[in-house]
């Protein structure tokens, strides 16, 4: 049995991964890293001022830009414009932050 990603090939099937990608990767970066013995959204809270968080949103569009690649590569197009388009908040925001 031969699996055809073109069935797949949808704008909103890479938008919804492109937009929770980020947040996922975020907080399983911050639950291996973290200095802060607090939870998630306490530890956002401590970093909202400073510089930080805009590097760890840049972080966090590594895995969209990964995913980018392999639909690219795949010659899935819908697709990919779906991820790149969900992980525009997060550049957008990670730029404005630095």
């Amino acid at each position: 049995m031969k699996f055809n990603i073109e069935r797949f090939n949808h704008f909103l099937i890479g938008f919804i991964p492109g937009l929770m990608l980020p947040p996922l990767f975020i907080w399983l970066y911050f639950n291996q890293y973290s200095p802060f013995e607090t939870g998630f959204i306490e530890s956002i809270k401590a970093l909202y001022p400073s510089i930080l968080l805009g590097k760890i949103l840049l972080l966090s569009a590594f895995p969209n830009l990964a995913l980018l690649f392999v639909f690219y590569k795949t010659d899935t197009f819908k697709l990919a414009t779906g991820i790149l388009s969900g992980g525009m908040p997060y550049l957008i925001s990670s730029f404005f932050m630095l």
